[in-house]
């Protein structure tokens, strides 16, 4: 790690952090929740160039303070430099350190969905940080699903979206297929006890060896696994340490949350730029359906950006590896910046 990177991680994980009670909150189901614990970090000192940066299905905001996303945007010159932008992290309802399931509540939690977590989102921002404005909202994954909900929700409150992986459109076919294997393996397990089990239902691994292979890419999983043996090992480890720390209850809700999720309907309601980026190699979202396409030309001014298949690409997960869709992201956030 260069001297500078170094220098930039460590003020990177000196910012500051905290959490946002909501009390009584009311979600789309009806159910309550006495205190709705929002965990969240900031970067930079708030001002006009906020931006809310939004993480994917079992992910958490700390993801954004590695190397490969905050190496590349948050240094000095960089597109989110963190002198001149105030960055908001937060931790999703039952995501990181928010509230969620395995809190205490387990099954008996609320069953929450995406139109309620981007309404607690809002309310993090505006209440619980004072922000009244934002110049952009980005996510990755869930948070990228997220991002085109802002973008209809509140048209008038960001100047830009930046949705990584995901469709504008409701979640059906393979993508909504391997969801619904995961969640059937977790409850269809007589261990998992109507989420009242002492120790992690066995479905929990199944359901892990599902969301591996949603995630997966040809050319990453032969380099890390380039002989029969290696690959074995591999996966094995990998199996094994998700298990010792996921919840089966947690996932299971995270995974159930995106059923509300439909913007395409809406999409006219943005009125904001967009630039959405995908990459060729990503399972969960293969560019060969063609709906992105098809959808983002309803938005005026919006872009669509297929990243080619390569070595730098990691399927789903190029939408961390700032690196190989910076070059696109740099020239976007520079625009909004001279409205």
């Amino acid at each position: 790690m260069s001297p500078a990177l170094f220098l930039l991680l460590a003020a990177v994980a000196q910012g500051d952090t905290g959490s946002f009670v909501i009390r009584n909150f009311r979600f789309a189901s009806g159910e309550t929740l006495s205190e709705l614990r929002l965990h969240y970090r900031t970067l930079g000192r708030p001002h006009r160039n906020a931006v809310l940066i939004l993480h994917g299905t079992g992910g958490s905001g700390s993801q954004f303070l590695t190397p490969v996303f905050a190496g590349e945007l948050y240094g000095a010159g960089q597109p989110l430099d963190t002198t001149s932008h105030y960055l908001i992290l937060p931790d999703n309802i039952g995501h990181g350190r928010s509230s969620k399931p395995s809190d205490g509540l387990r099954a008996r939690f609320p069953h929450y969905a995406y139109e309620d977590m981007v309404a607690a989102q809002y309310r993090l921002v505006t209440e619980g940080l004072h922000v009244n404005h934002l110049l952009l909202v980005m996510g990755t994954s869930m948070g990228c699903m997220h991002s085109w909900l802002w973008g209809e929700r509140h048209p008038e409150f960001m100047d830009g979206l930046v949705p990584l992986a995901c469709l504008p459109t409701q979640i059906a076919g393979r993508n909504r297929m391997w969801r619904k294997l995961i969640i059937d393996d977790i409850s269809g397990d007589p261990d998992w006890k109507n989420g009242d089990y002492a120790t992690q239902p066995r479905g929990l691994r199944a359901a892990l060896q599902l969301l591996f292979i949603a995630g997966s890419a040809p050319l990453v999983q032969q380099r890390l696994g380039p002989t029969r043996d290696s690959a074995d090992a591999y996966i094995s480890r990998w199996i094994d340490a998700r298990f010792a720390e996921t919840d089966a209850n947690d996932l299971l809700y995270q995974v159930a949350a995106s059923r509300d999720y439909d913007p395409s309907p809406a999409l006219g309601r943005i009125t904001v730029p967009v630039l959405t980026i995908n990459s060729a190699d990503d399972f969960i979202n293969p560019p060969e359906l063609g709906l992105v396409e098809r959808l983002v030309a309803t938005v005026k001014g919006a872009r669509y950006v297929l990243i080619p298949t390569s070595e730098r690409t990691r399927g789903h997960g190029t939408h961390t590896a700032a690196a190989v869709w910076k070059q696109y992201f740099a020239p976007f956030v520079a625009s909004l910046e001279r409205r």
